[in-house]
């Protein structure tokens, strides 16, 4: 009793402080996931009374096609996005950090298009695939390259992708502008000692310029693999709103359409969860592999 005395006295100022925040994250994050479990377990359409049916509305969506085939490509969005940011972001970076004319001027238009909110891009870019006046067709009929024009946005083959390149677009200079930091940070003597070494361009940045920025590529791996699971609705309802025949469906827009326009809201919370889990267990892996990496380091 003593040292629980002795310990609020210590610590009593620390924990009010926390205190506000605690209450907040438990009333806007705590409390509505337990009320999605809650909720996941009855079948209700959001007006009329609840129905307790037990795990029917998980034995539903391990049913439904739509949802798997959105997951996977939820996976397949944020890994191709996320390496692809990463490793474009890597190279603007290297590029830009080099003493070449306008640089300032390049920098600035590589992370504008992050200031840009999703709905502006989507529509922006959804003027730009259009078949009949979007610039790209008009463009490659214009350089005489009519055999490339495609339907950038009907084409079920290819929808998905061109939805993905946009969310690259959007976010590449955010990437860049971190591992401009991390390259900036490393001392230039690093360099000098490893030419003197004779070591060449290739070998300088595998050995020096690579170890020296695995931490900020550990960050930036995280922040776009986790965006990309969480923050891709807003361009796929935008641009193609789950269509065409459903090829650009993702997780998050099958869910929002099962929970409104089909008034299914146990269905709709059961398939939360379950995504849950799953972003979880990625979640998990990634804190998993990043700590032992730094721990190697």
């Amino acid at each position: 009793m003593k040292k629980l005395t002795l310990a609020i006295k210590k610590y009593g100022l620390i924990y009010m402080m926390v205190l506000p925040a605690v209450i907040l994250y438990s009333i806007f994050v705590i409390y509505p996931m337990i009320k999605g479990l809650h909720v996941s377990f009855y079948r209700w359409d959001g007006l009329s009374e609840m129905e307790w049916i037990g795990i029917k509305n998980y034995k539903f969506v391990f049913k439904d096609e739509i949802f798997w085939s959105a997951m996977k490509n939820t996976l397949l969005f944020a890994f191709v996005v996320s390496i692809a940011k990463n490793v474009i972001a890597l190279f603007l970076a290297l590029l830009l950090n080099r003493n070449i004319k306008f640089r300032t001027f390049f920098r600035t238009s590589t992370f504008l298009p992050v200031t840009l909110a999703f709905v502006v891009a989507g529509m922006l870019w959804s003027w730009m695939y259009n078949p009949i006046f979007g610039l790209i067709n008009n463009f490659l009929t214009l350089v005489h390259l009519e055999s490339l024009i495609q339907g950038w946005l009907s084409d079920p083959k290819i929808a998905l992708w061109s939805i993905m390149f946009v969310d690259i677009w959007k976010w590449v200079g955010f990437h860049m502008v971190l591992f401009l930091t991390g390259i900036q940070a490393i001392p230039e003597e690093l360099y000098e000692a490893a030419r003197i070494d004779g070591a060449g361009r290739w070998h300088c940045f595998f050995h020096v310029t690579i170890p020296l920025v695995m931490q900020v590529t550990i960050v930036s791996f995280l922040l776009s693999i986790t965006g990309a699971f969480v923050s891709n609705y807003d361009l796929v309802y935008v641009m193609t709103g789950g269509g065409p025949f459903h090829s650009t469906e993702v997780a998050l827009t099958w869910i929002v359409s099962t929970t409104t326009r089909y008034a299914a809201v146990g269905k709709g919370n059961a398939m939360s969860m379950i995504m849950f889990v799953i972003v979880l267990v990625f979640g998990v892996l990634q804190m998993y592999f990043s700590q032992k990496n730094s721990y190697e380091m």
